[in-house]
C-alpha cells in the first residue's frame, strides 16, 4: 500500500466560505473525504495535513520523507516560499501541484511559481475536482512502478 501526502497550504482550510465564487463551495474535509475513498479504493493511503504555517508545512514535509508520493495545494506560498521548495528537494518526495484556481489567469504576483519546475505535473484552474485528477494521476504513476 502506497502512503500519498495530501499537503494544504494556507487559507485552505477556508474552503467552501473563502470566495466561493472562485474557490467553490466544497470544503476542505469534503476533498479530504472523497480523495480517502478513491485512495482506499484503489489500494493506496492518503495522509491529509493542512497548516497555515510555513513552519509547519516544511516539518510535515521532512516527517513525510517516506510517502511515495504528494499532491500539493501550497496556496500563497506557491509564490513565496523557498523553504518549502528546498523540503521537497531535500526529501525528494514526488508531487503534484494543484491549484483551484487558474492562477495564470489572475493577479501578477500569482504567475511567480517557486515549486512548478520541480513538480512531476501540475493540475490548474479546474475547481476542486483538480485534486481528483491530481490523485489518479498520483496513484497511475505509483502503480506503473
Amino acid at each position: 500500500m502506497a502512503t500519498i501526502l495530501l499537503l494544504n497550504g494556507p487559507n485552505l482550510n477556508l474552503l467552501g466560505s473563502r470566495e466561493p465564487e472562485l474557490y467553490g463551495a466544497q470544503t476542505l474535509d469534503d476533498i479530504e473525504e472523497g480523495l480517502a475513498e478513491l485512495a482506499q479504493g484503489s489500494g493506496h493511503e492518503l495522509d491529509c495535513f493542512q497548516s497555515n504555517s510555513e513552519g509547519e508545512l516544511v516539518d510535515k514535509i521532512h516527517a513525510s520523507a517516506a510517502a511515495d508520493f504528494a499532491i500539493c495545494n501550497l496556496g500563497a506560498y506557491t509564490h513565496t516560499s523557498i523553504a518549502i521548495r528546498d523540503a521537497l528537494l531535500a526529501t525528494g518526495i514526488g508531487f503534484i501541484e494543484v491549484h483551484i484556481s487558474n492562477v495564470h489567469a489572475r493577479e501578477d504576483f500569482r504567475h511567480r511559481n517557486l515549486v512548478g519546475d520541480i513538480a512531476i505535473g501540475s493540475v490548474v484552474g479546474l475547481g476542486t475536482y483538480g485534486y481528483a485528477l491530481a490523485l489518479q494521476a498520483a496513484m497511475h504513476a505509483l502503480d506503473d512502478e
